[in-house]
């Protein structure tokens, strides 16, 4: 089987509310061919995410007009648990094109990095449920009546899940609904969702989000005509990744996911990893391609 892409992009994401660079900052890492097809690699370390957003738009356009097929990864959840575009009654028949349209509707994210990603969730908190529940987590100073600084609460049978099924399929990932503190990745996914919508906006049907857009099984190159971009989830942590000399944690997981990435696709196992899995329930597969998502190379 022949490769899929000819270049591979991993995002660190960060809702740091501050410019910044080195540890706890967005990284981006490109793996592509040289003039001599072998494969390079090159990393980018902007300050906010709006540099990033500009300097992603600028990579892709680099591999669109040399022909080249890209598979971006992001390391936040591109979809929520099942059950929050009914429980906002958000129109639409495509619960995570909903989700997106809302969340860009609501966020602020401005140049300097300051954002209002706390209001964002404690407005959603006060549509759902009327009090600091599902989303939780904030710095002292920004707690509100919707959202409190610790977990006020345990999700019970009645509420929307803690977790989406690829979080348990990961076993250790964090819950979209942690708003703050290490390890949490809702901030992320807040602010992160509206950017990729923005690229998805910018390509068309160019750029298509998996598994909402293209299935969530095999992908092969006939799926993948006419598409120059494949956004996906990522887990960099799945991935051991040893900081080389002068490298951070972030930077070094970012070259070894897309290193990773890469290698599968060159030994034509890529494609199987946009399946689900041998036996994987059918409503688990439904909730992936509909609402939740799924981070790639995590079986079912």
């Amino acid at each position: 089987m022949s490769r899929l892409f000819s270049a591979y992009v991993i995002v660190d994401w960060s809702a740091a509310a501050k410019s910044s660079t080195g540890a706890d900052s967005v990284w981006i890492g490109v793996m592509k061919r040289d003039v001599r097809f072998r494969l390079a690699y090159e990393s980018h370390n902007p300050a906010t995410r709006a540099e990033a957003e500009k300097k992603l738009a600028e990579i892709l356009d680099d591999l669109k007009k040399r022909g080249e097929r890209a598979l971006v990864g992001f390391d936040f959840p591109l979809g929520f648990p099942h059950g929050l575009a009914a429980g906002l009654k958000l129109p639409g028949e495509l619960p995570w094109r909903a989700v997106w349209d809302q969340l860009d509707k609501m966020v602020k994210d401005k140049a300097d990095n300051t954002n209002n990603r706390f209001g964002v969730g404690s407005e959603i908190n006060r549509r759902l449920t009327g009090g600091p529940f599902p989303f939780w987590g904030c710095p002292p100073k920004d707690a509100l009546t919707t959202l409190q600084p610790k977990r006020t609460k345990a999700h019970g049978p009645d509420d929307l899940p803690e977790f989406r099924h690829a979080d348990l399929a990961a076993k250790g990932a964090s819950s979209i609904w942690k708003l703050y503190y290490n390890g949490s990745v809702g901030g992320q996914a807040i602010l992160g969702i509206p950017a990729v919508r923005r690229l998805k906006l910018a390509r068309g049907e160019a750029l298509r989000a998996w598994p909402f857009e293209t299935g969530f099984k095999p992908l092969t190159e006939a799926d993948l005509a006419g598409v120059e971009v494949v956004v996906a989830e990522v887990y960099p942590s799945l991935y051991k990744a040893q900081p080389a000399p002068g490298e951070v944690k972030d930077q070094a997981q970012v070259r070894v996911t897309a290193e990773h990435f890469a290698k599968l696709d060159e030994a034509g196992k890529l494609a199987a990893a946009f399946a689900p899995g041998k036996g994987a329930p059918a409503e688990v597969v439904l909730d992936a391609e509909r609402e939740e998502g799924w981070i790639l190379g995590v079986e079912a």
